[in-house]
């Protein structure tokens, strides 16, 4: 059998997703970091910005993340957010009329929220 990690992906109201995977691309303030099975303990803070998860069937899963946390240990990664979403769950129409509207109000924060889900949803496809 290969190697895997558990993964759990959770948002302050509801699990997003969980399952077993390859790798794992999240940002965390100090960068970029990927996890796979071996890797050495890890505790660090999410930025907001795109997680993608290989699943262990191939496929990928891509969610939009808003800051929280990551912890590895034990082959067993928790990304708990304060909001996750996952990319098919996006309305792209939405966000990008978000963007937009975060753009006209000079809002620094919804208009990095707006990309990020915008990033989530072209990182799936």
């Amino acid at each position: 059998m290969a190697a895997e990690l558990h993964v759990e992906l959770v948002a302050a109201d509801r699990s997003v997703w969980s399952g077993a995977a390859t790798l794992v691309i999240a940002r965390t303030t100090s960068g970029d970091i990927g996890v796979m099975p071996g890797h050495q303990p890890l505790l660090g803070v999410l930025e907001s910005g795109p997680v993608t998860i290989r699943s262990v069937d191939g496929g990928t899963v891509v969610a939009a993340v808003h800051g929280g946390f990551i912890s590895f240990s034990d082959d067993k990664l928790s990304l708990l957010a304060e909001v996750a979403e996952l990319s098919d769950e996006i309305d792209v129409k939405r966000a990008e009329r978000a963007l937009e509207r975060a753009k006209s109000e000079a809002d620094a924060a919804a208009e990095r929220r707006a990309d990020v889900r915008l990033r989530a949803v072209a990182g799936a496809h």
